[in-house]
């Protein structure tokens, strides 16, 4: 059995000063705290209450079977008496809280000159079996529409 009395006893050595240790220990912990706040790339995160993440179940399944956008950019678009108006150029959301989709269609012009894009709310298009149709339009009320024009950038 080891006595711990009986061991001779280390002879003292002159200790440093605390304090410079515990102002090292001081800054370091301050430096990392803003370098994790700043993070890597220097720009400063949010500090403050946590953010909470609102989550919406999606039936997934069902979405598969919709359609994509990238399959729909220039499909022909149809009205009510099944002739072509105008093709679908683009989708483009709008800006700010409401987050509208909007069809931006390209009405007129031959092989890409002189076409006139218009842009009109995407629940007015109906979409079926890959069909796009604006029921109620027509090449010449497409045409007097306002001209969409992509903004720079």
């Amino acid at each position: 059995m080891l006595n711990l009395h009986s061991q001779p006893r280390a002879t003292a050595q002159p200790q440093s000063p605390r304090k410079p240790l515990a102002a090292t220990i001081t800054a370091l912990l301050a430096a990392l705290t803003l370098s994790s706040a700043v993070g890597i790339s220097g720009h400063a995160w949010a500090q403050g209450a946590p953010q909470s993440v609102t989550e919406k179940r999606t039936d997934v399944v069902q979405l598969a079977s919709g359609y994509r956008a990238s399959k729909l950019s220039g499909a022909d678009v149809y009205n009510r008496n099944k002739d072509t108006i105008g093709t679908l150029d683009d989708l483009i959301v709008s800006p700010g809280t409401e987050r509208t989709t909007y069809a931006i269609l390209s009405v007129g012009g031959f092989l890409g000159m002189g076409k006139h894009l218009v842009a009109v709310p995407f629940n007015d298009l109906q979409i079926d079996n890959r069909r796009i149709v604006l029921p109620e339009a027509t090449k010449k009320s497409l045409e007097a529409l306002p001209e969409f024009k992509y903004a720079p950038g």
